[in-house]
């Protein structure tokens, strides 16, 4: 009943213009309060999830009707915490996919006259796999911890520059459709805004962020970890060892196997993945049991919380800090 309970109140938010987002106790918050006040909480973070990972989206498979509700879900996201469509419009049709398809890309400009010539792309995809093969009676794959966690992670972050325009570098949010089909989204985009010359600095993801890892001294790592400073960068901002090295990711070489690696193949910048699924964690990868209530949502408010400041930094920093090793 949840579930159906959550949709019903996400559909109706769909149609009802700029103010269909639900704005919780607290928020925004302003300028005095946001370092101690924690930005998000695991309540709004749970009403997120359960609609995106409903079993009305069936799965958001690439091109299907159920991800087209989250298209929209997203694009009344962008509008209501005041991201302007960085194209036309919200919506950017693939060109690498039959089927009608779309990242969602929505900006917030930088304050610095100078700075904001600069970029940072923050995303996440935003499809999954959609109907698989039945099992116990259920054949939709939710996609809750992949990736409706790191969608619900990056809509809260554009939520924060979006209302408090802290940011002096000019911020991209893009939720890519068509990762599960070969990163097709984040190639598309990526190979657009490198044609059009986009002076990107760095592009940071998020992906399979909704339950934590366990017996780790960091709280999340990064793919790719020795190839740029960026560990070394989030953790200064953070006051905290909040970036660590997995090991396990080298091994499967996780780098190449999300949307950050499209950006690192067009723009040479650095480009990193953040996560806490360490494989260890989670046993419901691409299978019909990747449901919301699985889903840590204290965790994944952390998430959100803990990358604002780091967020900040980067945007904020009179030099570009992170950078590509030797």
């Amino acid at each position: 009943m949840k579930i159906v309970w959550y949709s019903l109140v996400a559909l109706f938010a769909l149609n009802c213009g700029t103010t269909q987002v639900a704005q919780p106790a607290g928020e925004p918050i302003s300028e005095t309060t946001k370092t101690t006040t924690p930005f998000t909480d695991a309540g709004r973070i749970g009403e997120m999830m359960h609609y995106l990972a409903s079993n009305d989206m069936k799965g958001r498979d690439t091109g299907s009707e159920g991800i087209e509700m989250a298209a929209k879900y997203i694009e009344n996201y962008f509008r209501s915490y005041g991201l302007k469509p960085y194209f036309e419009a919200y919506r950017d049709t693939l060109s690498n996919f039959k089927k009608p398809a779309y990242n969602i890309v929505g900006v917030v400009e930088g304050s610095d006259p100078e700075l904001k010539k600069e970029f940072i792309v923050i995303g996440a995809h935003y499809d999954h796999i959609g109907i698989i093969d039945m099992e116990n009676g259920d054949a939709i794959a939710n996609g809750a911890n992949d990736n409706a966690s790191g969608t619900t992670t990056v809509l809260e972050l554009a939520r924060y520059f979006g209302k408090q325009k802290t940011n002096k570098r000019t911020i991209i949010f893009a939720l890519f459709s068509a990762e599960e089909k070969g990163l097709l989204g984040a190639k598309h985009l990526a190979k657009k805004l490198k044609e059009a010359d986009l002076n990107l600095y760095t592009m940071l993801n998020f992906e399979m962020t909704g339950v934590p890892m366990i017996g780790k001294d960091y709280f999340m790592y990064i793919t790719g970890y020795n190839r740029s400073n960026l560990a070394e960068v989030s953790n200064t901002y953070a006051k905290e060892n909040l970036i660590g090295f997995l090991p396990t990711a080298k091994e499967y070489n996780l780098y190449q196997r999300s949307d950050n690696y499209a950006f690192h193949q067009e723009f040479g910048v650095p480009s990193h993945t953040f996560c806490t699924f360490d494989f260890t964690n989670f046993n419901h990868y691409h299978k019909v049991g990747d449901e919301p209530d699985l889903m840590d949502f204290e965790h994944m408010a952390k998430v959100v919380n803990k990358m604002i400041p780091v967020l900040e930094g980067i945007a904020n920093a009179p030099i570009q800090e992170i950078k590509l090793s030797e």
